[in-house]
């Protein structure tokens, strides 16, 4: 009897999954370890994909999980996932056959967890009913929606004189102890957005109890997922502790919700690629990042950004660190050439008591124009040219070389900037929404010309 086209195929289906029944069947082929050199471990005898798990087989009966990072001719680079002890040369390497995935859901909301997508905050384990890949799905970039309406982010500066839009992705460029850690606690709690997701990337473990426990709290972490990679964590999980932030992030934006993004840092997710990078034996280029650094970071961050057909966006905030004043240093110019922005905390302004340090003049974003009316666009541009002036003339002004009269801009920017000054200051859970932001703005103004 002869067989219809259809039943052609059903046949050639059949015999697909008779062909992978067998595959399955065959004894799973053990490797060896040749060599631990650093963090790396050298595999031969066995093969699999690049990003697949290998379980490794210790001295006292136990296992370790590692991941396959690279090969050469017949050796596969292994870099273990967690803390391993025992290890010995020659002990079997058990190849799998899949990349690694991690379960997602809505119940991940208020919780807390590591790299692997593991709950660490001791409430119990978490149902999912999907699992996703930890280097996500590239969009078309002909199937994102434009960047048109602003996303509400609670900080008065921002809001008025850096607006954010929905799907934007802005750099926070900052040194230590300048108020980094709070303002991205605020954002958290006085943001309009529907989800935050924080990821905590190398950051000491001490500073991740801070940030849950006295910036988050317990009203930030009801619509917040964090995930916490800290310092003493293998750079191959602080990596996986950024792409699952991405990945938690792009599930949640999937169900057409807006998305806040915070990422603390993407200076340690960098620093996290350039150990595994030199481990495997990829050559130095950049000041000692080797190159892989630098393809990498775009491929992060260009996972956030509006979403395709089903809507949705990811607003992402990603902390660079700057110590010693250096925005040169090669992340941090890597890092403003793919972003939508810059916001620069500044240690001076710090040192001055006003927070959040927010650096009007350095910081900028790119989207602003599109998003805000003329009014507020030339609001803005009033605003930064007078405070822009005093800064200028700061000096003069505050040893009394400048002489009233002289100039009348710049006695404008000294009648100015004393309420300028203090409508970029904001208390710690002192809320400032867009429209609020926007009426004092016209405040300072008003009160200044009906004061003189």
């Amino acid at each position: 009897m002869e067989s219809s086209p259809q039943g052609g195929r059903v046949h050639s289906a059949l015999e697909r999954l008779q062909q992978r029944a067998a595959v399955e069947r065959e004894p799973i082929i053990k490797g060896r370890l040749r060599r631990m050199v650093g963090l790396t471990l050298e595999a031969v005898g066995c093969q699999a994909p690049l990003g697949g798990r290998c379980t490794i087989e210790l001295e006292d009966g136990s296992t370790a999980e590692a991941e396959v990072v690279g090969f050469k001719d017949e050796s596969l680079f292994l870099m273990p996932v967690g803390e391993i002890h025992g290890v010995t040369q020659g002990a079997h390497v058990v190849p799998g056959s899949k990349q690694f995935q991690i379960p997602v859901s809505d119940a991940l909301l208020g919780r807390v967890v590591d790299g692997a997508g593991n709950p660490i905050d001791g409430k119990g384990a978490i149902d999912a009913y999907e699992y996703r890949s930890l280097n996500g799905k590239r969009v078309n970039p002909l199937n994102r929606a434009i960047i048109h309406e602003p996303l509400d982010v609670g900080i008065r500066a921002i809001n008025s004189l850096l607006t954010v839009g929905k799907g934007q992705r802005i750099g926070l460029f900052a040194g230590s102890g300048v108020g980094k850690s709070v303002l991205l606690g605020m954002m958290t709690q006085l943001t309009a957005a529907d989800v935050v997701v924080v990821g905590l990337i190398g950051e000491r473990g001490r500073e991740v109890q801070e940030f849950i426990q006295k910036i988050l709290g317990e009203e930030g972490m009801r619509r917040a997922v964090v995930v916490a990679t800290p310092a003493d964590d293998s750079p191959l999980m602080r990596m996986h502790g950024a792409m699952l932030t991405h990945t938690i992030a792009e599930y949640f934006r999937d169900q057409g919700k807006d998305v806040l993004m915070l990422m603390d840092s993407l200076t340690r997710f960098a620093m996290a690629q350039r150990e595994i990078g030199l481990s495997v034996g990829e050559p130095p280029a950049t000041k000692g990042y080797p190159p892989s650094v630098f393809a990498k970071l775009p491929k992060l961050v260009e996972r956030a950004g509006m979403g395709g057909e089903k809507g949705g966006s990811i607003t992402a905030f990603y902390t660079v660190l700057v110590e010693g004043g250096d925005h040169d240093e090669p992340i941090s110019d890597a890092a403003r050439g793919i972003l939508d922005g810059h916001i620069v905390l500044s240690r001076d302004i710090a040192a001055s008591g006003r927070y959040p340090a927010i650096d009007i003049e350095s910081s900028v974003s790119r989207v602003m124009n599109d998003i805000i009316s003329p009014e507020h666009q030339q609001l803005a541009q009033h605003f930064r040219q007078i405070y822009g002036r005093y800064t200028q003339n700061e000096d003069l002004i505050s040893v009394g070389a400048y002489q009233r009269g002289s100039d009348p801009r710049i006695d404008e920017a000294i009648r100015y900037y004393p309420l300028m000054n203090q409508y970029l200051h904001q208390n710690r859970g002192e809320a400032a929404d867009i429209n609020g932001s926007i009426t004092q703005l016209v405040q300072v103004f008003q009160n200044q010309q009906d004061g003189s």
